[in-house]
């Protein structure tokens, strides 16, 4: 009986592999696509640009999540960092504020995630 029970654990880890990074990807793409309209109609240069930016942050997520067992606790809280810092300073530089101040926000967040993420697989390994 306890066989039988592992089997669906497994399944749902599987699932849960490739639907998390598309969930966070189709966000991020609909925020991305929506902050390049500038206020205008939303034209499909939009939607396109929308469509491509989520596309890459999901190909980035799910990579990372397939190699994440093989980087050490520190290293991994970094590159969780550096992902989150990355889109978000993009997604701020959408909003037509200067690179300065995009760059700093990106690094603000990094450093939070970064810190937060090495806590968490701290206390769970």
């Amino acid at each position: 009986m306890a066989v039988h029970a592992t089997v669906p654990a497994r399944h749902h880890a599987a699932v849960l592999s490739w639907a998390i990074p598309l969930a966070l990807g189709t966000l991020f793409g609909f925020y991305a696509g929506f902050l390049h309209r500038t206020g205008q109609a939303v034209g499909w240069w939009d939607v396109l640009y929308g469509v491509v930016a989520g596309l890459v942050f999901t190909a980035l997520a799910y990579g990372l999540g397939r190699i994440q067992h093989a980087l050490p606790r520190e290293l991994r809280a970094a590159v969780y960092g550096a992902l989150c810092g990355i889109a978000i300073g993009f997604l701020h530089s959408l909003t037509g504020t200067s690179v300065l101040r995009s760059a700093w926000m990106g690094v603000i967040f990094a450093a939070v995630m970064g810190a937060v993420s090495f806590y968490v697989f701290y206390t769970r390994e």
